[in-house]
């Protein structure tokens, strides 16, 4: 015999984090300060969450905001519209497929397209599966590499509210995030074009 009771499967909601962010591009002169809510899926791991706000202060620019997440896999991580309704700026972090990058690049002409690598070994990964395939549009697309180890030791910062300064310098990333200090390099690559 039933109770009556139904239980529906209910999918569990986003968590919201509030960065308050000083990111500080020395070799461009660049210093802003912002506030960037940032929703995790509750399948999003925090290495993934601060890869992206990484992502977020390597690339920043006004206007840029969050895609939708892992709720819809195709959508890029960040992105920046421009005033007509094309992509200004596009963004992808982790270990996106170079097939799924150059739909990035051709799709959004003029756009900046960027990958961030959750380790330098994946983006070399990338790269040679890229150069095989002859994928040459990837060679306008900027490519860079946290170190895992860094990504992990921000990931143990895992509060609601962070404060965090992010410094970029020389291909060097320098954090302070709630007074533990932290840097490694933020490693370059490209696509060859054939």
């Amino acid at each position: 015999m039933g109770s009556g009771i139904s239980f529906a499967h209910m999918a569990l909601p986003s968590t919201l984090h509030r960065f308050d962010l000083r990111i500080v591009h020395a070799d461009a002169g660049r210093e802003h300060a912002v506030v960037l809510p940032v929703a995790r899926h509750p399948s999003e791991t925090l290495e993934r969450l601060w890869l992206r706000v990484l992502a977020a202060g390597w690339l920043w620019r006004d206007g840029l905001t969050f895609g939708p997440g892992l709720s819809e896999p195709d959508a890029p991580d960040l992105l920046v519209p421009g005033g007509d309704g094309r992509l200004v700026l596009l963004a992808r972090v982790g270990r996106p497929e170079p097939t799924r990058v150059e739909r990035d690049v051709t799709a959004n002409r003029g756009a900046r397209v960027a990958v961030l690598f959750e380790s330098p070994r994946r983006m070399s990964a990338f790269i040679e599966e890229a150069e095989a395939a002859g994928l040459s549009r990837l060679a306008g697309a900027g490519l860079a590499a946290a170190e895992p180890e860094f990504v992990a030791a921000l990931a143990t910062h895992d509060g609601r509210r962070v404060r965090c300064a992010l410094t970029f310098v020389e291909g060097h990333v320098y954090a302070e995030v709630d007074g533990e200090a932290l840097d490694a390099p933020l490693a370059a690559g490209s696509v060859q074009p054939r």
